[in-house]
Parts: structure tokens; sequence; C-alpha cells
């Protein structure tokens, strides 16, 4: 079952995820911190329920397919009023169900990833059927989420969400696309922070280069570097910064996935 609001959920056709991954040699510039959770805050949210295999690819922050890329159905698309223009793609949140024990399954949360946006609908005032205009904050959520936390007949429910860390299998994944000098990574499966504000990277006869957040957390630069081992520096939204040197060979090719240094959580 769909609710109508969740149609409003941006898909995007994504890089391929290539399955070959190298590990080099790294460093890390800091540990992460070891700051307590955020406070709990209130909000709402709602689900939606994948009618076609597709439904699970996509979405405004680039990961593209959810599942193959380790995300699963853990995610979350934001409001306006949280989704910070894509900023936020891979912070990990809190939610508990409050209020309404109808609906609730009594002790339980749930961790979820954030993925994907949920477009306004000015058509509608943000306390009818426009759940996502601003000033809401307001998750959406696969339906298979939504029922670790409640029961599905609850469609928009009153919940309270905190900021963790995100915990995450492995090293942080770059995912390389492009053609000729042009050159756009998708960073995924951050760890720490989980959002990522700066990225630069290196060849082996060059500085390092900054590069330009594209969408979501596609980054990209106009540089030759083929033919050149590459190096990653990534920078969370904590200031924490992780360098992975020569994470791609010399012959990286587009559409290859390699895997580097990770932000500890």
């Amino acid at each position: 079952m769909l609710l109508p609001i969740l149609l409003q959920l941006l898909l995007f056709t994504l890089p391929r995820i290539a399955t070959s991954h190298y590990n080099y040699n790294f460093s890390s510039s800091s540990p992460s911190d070891s700051s307590p959770h955020s406070e709990w805050r209130p909000s709402r949210a709602t689900y939606y329920a994948a009618s076609d295999p597709r439904d699970t690819v996509g979405g405004a922050c680039g990961y593209g397919d959810l599942v193959k890329a380790g995300y699963g159905q853990a995610t979350v698309g934001l409001s306006e009023a949280m989704f910070e223009r894509g900023q936020i793609c891979g912070a990990c949140f809190e939610l508990r169900c409050v209020e309404d024990m109808r609906w609730c399954i009594p002790g339980t949360s749930i961790i979820v990833t954030v993925t994907n946006f949920c477009a306004p609908n000015y058509g509608f005032s943000s306390d009818g059927g426009g759940h996502c205009n601003p000033p809401n904050k307001h998750f959406v959520l696969p339906i298979e989420a939504f029922e670790k936390i409640a029961i599905w007949k609850a469609g928009n429910m009153p919940v309270q969400y905190r900021r963790i860390k995100c915990r995450k299998e492995g090293g942080i994944r770059f995912s390389i696309d492009g053609s000729g000098i042009f050159i756009s990574v998708l960073i995924s499966n951050v760890a720490g922070a989980g959002d990522v504000v700066a990225v630069k990277i290196k060849g082996s006869i060059t500085g390092w280069l900054t590069m330009g957040r594209n969408w979501g957390q596609n980054w990209h630069i106009n540089a030759n570097l083929k033919n050149q081992p590459l190096s990653f520096e990534v920078t969370s939204s904590d200031g924490l910064t992780v360098t992975s040197y020569n994470v791609a060979p010399r012959n990286w090719d587009f559409g290859q996935t390699f895997e580097g240094k990770q932000f500890e959580s």
C-alpha cells in the first residue's frame, strides 16, 4: 500500500558499482571523537511500500541499488527542512515510536541511514497532506523499517529521533564514473558522522585537487588522472579527515569501486 505523499520521492539513475576492490596503504588524520548521541527530538514518520524492484534503486543521495550498496532497508528519506540540499546524505538517525500506543511497538527503535529526499507538495498544507513541506521535520521509511517500530496501519506517526554515529562494515567506498577528464566519484559506506562535506583527490603526478559536490554524495572534478594511482582525502561534518593513499591502482577504469580507510564509529 502506497501513501500518495510518498510518490514524491526523487529517484535517479546512478553509476554502476563494480565488484573489484583494492586495499593498499592508508593513514588516518585523527580518530573519531566519542561525543554522546544527540538528544531526542519530536518528528513524524510515514512509510512507502516498494511495488516495483526499481523502487529500491535510486534516491537523491546517489547510492544506486541500496541492497548492493550495503544499506538494505535500513534507510530513510528526509523532508526539505532536514535534507540540507544533500549534504546530510549518509548520516545516521535512531527513531522510536511515541505517544500513539495503539500502533507503537513498545521498547523498540531503528537505526537508519539517509539515502533520499521527500519533496514538498505545496498543493497541501504542512499540517494536511504536505507532510514534507517546510518547516516539518519528516522521515519517510521503507515499510520494512517502519514495521520495526509501529504497525503499518498507523500511517503518519509521531516519532522521536536523534542523530547518532554510523557503523559500517569495511572501508569507505569510492565508485568512479565519468568520461575523459571528467571524473565523478560516489562516496558511500561512511562510518562516524556519515555525511561528507569535503573531498580531495590526488594522482601520482599531481598535488591534492579539491572536488566539488555534484549532487548527493557524488563528487566531481575535471582533471586528467588516467594511468595514475588515486588517493582520496575525505572530511566528514564533524571535522574529521581520513586519507586513503593509492586506493585505485594505476590501471583503474570508470565503473569500478575501490575501498579505502574508514572513520572510527
